[in-house]
């Protein structure tokens, strides 16, 4: 038996004698610990029951992949104990999107699992997703005179599972259209060429999204390299052109149901009126609900924490570091 008991949640307890999904267990936290036992069973790792207790300061459904987090917590324990640690990072990300796929019931990539484990900033290339290409990027925040804010705007990203599955259906829909399997493998230009047949046969929406994955794949090469040049201007520019993007094209900063309400647009219209010019902001993790990040001069950090939480609340925004380490065990 597994049993995990997270501070503040009801107590977990999986049986390791039956690792099938269960349908009431799907979007809970059961779910995903019984999908990543159940990978590891199949590679044929001697499972055995532990018990653990989790505190953590990550906040639950606001975009900061707190699903990820927990995936690779439980992947990082269940590895470390009943398989000598060989599963390694990669791996380890790669059983958490499984389990959130399979067992969770959410088609998310596995962006948030890698950054998790891997720890540290890192460049992605996807273009294979067994063999993801990772590379570190050494840039420090701090000493450029930036600090990252995130404020939490109070939507919880719970129930919206709907919204992120439909933009990676939508995209793939696109690509389906112009002859492959994800956008990756198709070619922009003749996206561009053949758009009055695509919108006979695709959305407009499905059109705008699939063009800002065409824009987002270059941008985030181009921040990578800026920050590996230290041109922080420069990346802050990508940045926010990037969150225009996420608004005008991929349409995630509030769920289409609930056009009323927008925190995530109210904090970003504060943040820009607040910098004045300086720094970056844009959404944070998946959008429709959650976070928003902002690159704030170092010394203006207090000013905009006191406007963030004279509108959404004590707490709600605090600075972010980037720790370099993944998952690991520390023996004391």
């Amino acid at each position: 038996m597994i049993r995990v008991s997270s501070e503040g949640y009801e107590p977990i307890s999986i049986p390791l004698d039956s690792l099938s999904p269960v349908d009431t267990e799907k979007g809970t936290s059961a779910g995903l610990i019984r999908g990543i036992a159940s990978a590891f069973s199949d590679m044929g790792t001697p499972l055995s029951g532990f018990n653990a207790f989790v505190s953590s300061d990550v906040i639950s459904g606001s975009g900061l992949s707190s699903s990820a987090a927990f995936e690779v917590l439980t992947g990082t324990i269940i590895d470390s104990l009943f398989n000598e640690g060989k599963a390694g990072p990669v791996k380890i990300a790669e059983i958490g999107q499984f389990s959130e796929n399979k067992y969770f019931g959410k088609s998310c990539g596995i962006m948030d699992q890698l950054v998790s484990s891997v720890g540290g900033p890192v460049f992605l290339d996807l273009a294979d997703p067994s063999e993801p290409v990772i590379e570190s990027v050494v840039f420090d925040l701090r000493s450029a005179g930036y600090s990252i804010c995130i404020t939490d705007t109070k939507g919880s990203h719970a129930g919206l599972s709907d919204e992120y599955s439909a933009v990676s259906r939508e995209m793939c829909n696109v690509a389906s259209k112009l002859g492959c399997e994800v956008l990756r493998s198709a070619d922009e230009a003749d996206f561009y060429e053949k758009l009055p047949e695509l919108r006979k046969v695709c959305t407009d929406r499905e059109l705008l999204r699939a063009a800002h994955f065409f824009d987002e794949n270059k941008r985030a090469s181009l921040e990578a390299e800026a920050l590996q040049c230290g041109d922080t201007e420069g990346f802050f520019e990508l940045v926010n052109s990037s969150g225009a993007s996420s608004a005008m094209l991929l349409q995630n900063l509030f769920p289409p149901a609930s056009p009323e309400t927008q925190p995530i647009n109210l904090a970003l219209m504060l943040t820009r009126r607040f910098l004045a010019g300086s720094g970056a902001s844009r959404v944070h993790g998946g959008g429709f609900a959650g976070t928003i990040q902002a690159f704030v001069p170092s010394y203006m950090v207090p000013g905009y924490i006191k406007e963030m939480e004279r509108i959404f609340g004590s707490g709600c925004c605090f600075v972010l570091n980037i720790r370099a380490d993944g998952g690991y065990e520390f023996n004391l």
